[in-house]
C-alpha cells in the first residue's frame, strides 16, 4: 500500500535512497554484455538531479569514458552485482563520445539526446522535462543516424553540470565558519534526484557525518574551493538527522519523512520553547 506525502504516492519498500559513493565501481551490463564500471556522476546544479553515469569502459573500448542518461537505467532498484541498462554495446559504441578534459556542452547534450531518441530533461517544466522521473526506452531502440561518434565539435560549455567526484572533498561555509566537507551525494533511485549531501564534521561535531538539503547550499559557490551552507553553524545546518551509515545502506522514502517530519516537530517545540 503506497502512502502519500504533499501529493505523491510512495510504496514503503521500493522507493529508496541510495548512496552514490557506494555505486563507484560497480560493473554496469547491456542487454547483450558487460561496458564497464561506474566511474563517475554528472548531476545539474540547479535542480541538483543525476542526468549521466560516467562509466570507463576498460578494456571492451580501451578506456573510452560514456555517458548513460537514467533514462537507459529507469530506477536504481537493483540488488545484483552489476548495473543493467537497456541499451546493446553496439548503441553505447557508437554514441557520442565526450571529451573528458572538457565540460560537457549543451551542444554535446543535444547531439547525445538526438541519437537515442530522448526526451530532453532541459524542455518542459519537470525534473525530466515533461515528467518528474525518465523514461525507460523501448527495447527495440534504434539509434539515428543524424548523429555518430565524434562527428562535431563540442562547444559551448554548459556550467551547470557537475561531477559527483570533483565536488568530493569541497569544505562547506556557514555564516559561523567552516563545518566540514564533503564525502558522499545520497539520491533518489526512481528520481535521480540528490536529496542530500554527505558531510564530515571538524572538531565542532566531532567529526561525526552529517546530511544537509542541497536547497541550503549555494550552487553559484560551487565554481570556487567551497560551498557555502545558507543556515547558521549552530543548528547543523540542513541536517535532517538521517544517521550517515543507514542512507549510505539504503533506506526508504517513508522512513526519511518520518524522520524529517519527528525533526520538524522536535524543532518546532524548541523554538517556541
Amino acid at each position: 500500500m503506497p502512502f502519500r506525502y504533499h501529493g505523491a504516492a510512495f510504496n514503503k519498500d521500493k522507493v529508496m535512497l541510495r548512496s552514490i559513493g557506494q555505486l563507484y565501481g560497480k560493473k554496469l551490463g547491456a542487454s547483450d554484455g558487460g561496458i564497464g564500471h561506474v566511474k563517475d556522476f554528472y548531476f545539474n546544479d540547479q535542480q541538483w538531479a543525476v542526468r549521466y553515469v560516467v562509466a570507463d569502459t576498460g578494456s571492451w573500448l580501451s578506456g573510452r569514458l560514456v555517458l548513460i542518461s537514467p533514462h537507459a537505467f529507469g530506477n536504481l532498484y537493483q540488488d545484483g552485482d552489476c548495473l543493467l541498462v537497456n541499451l546493446t554495446r553496439q548503441q553505447i559504441e557508437n554514441s557520442p563520445a565526450i571529451e573528458s578534459h572538457k565540460p560537457v556542452s549543451r551542444q554535446y547534450e543535444e547531439e547525445y539526446y538526438r541519437y537515442y531518441g530522448w526526451p530532453s530533461y532541459w524542455d518542459g517544466g519537470g525534473m525530466w522535462g515533461a515528467g518528474a522521473f525518465p523514461v525507460v526506452p523501448p527495447p527495440h531502440l534504434v539509434p539515428s543516424k543524424q548523429a555518430s561518434r565524434g562527428s562535431h565539435a563540442h562547444n559551448g560549455d554548459d556550467s551547470h553540470l557537475r561531477s559527483a567526484q570533483g565536488l568530493s572533498g569541497y569544505h562547506i561555509q556557514t555564516s559561523g565558519g567552516a563545518i566540514g566537507h564533503v564525502t558522499d551525494f545520497i539520491m533518489d533511485d526512481k528520481s535521480w534526484a540528490i536529496c542530500h549531501l554527505v558531510v564530515e564534521t571538524g572538531h565542532w561535531f566531532s567529526g561525526k557525518e552529517i546530511v544537509i538539503s542541497p536547497k541550503h547550499v549555494d550552487a553559484h559557490q560551487l565554481q570556487g574551493i567551497q560551498g557555502v551552507c545558507e543556515r547558521d553553524q549552530g543548528n547543523h545546518p540542513g541536517s535532517t538527522g538521517i544517521p550517515c551509515t543507514s542512507a549510505r545502506r539504503g533506506i526508504s522514502r517513508y522512513a526519511e519523512f518520518r524522520l524529517i517530519n519527528y525533526n520538524a516537530i522536535k524543532e518546532t517545540h524548541h523554538l517556541a520553547l
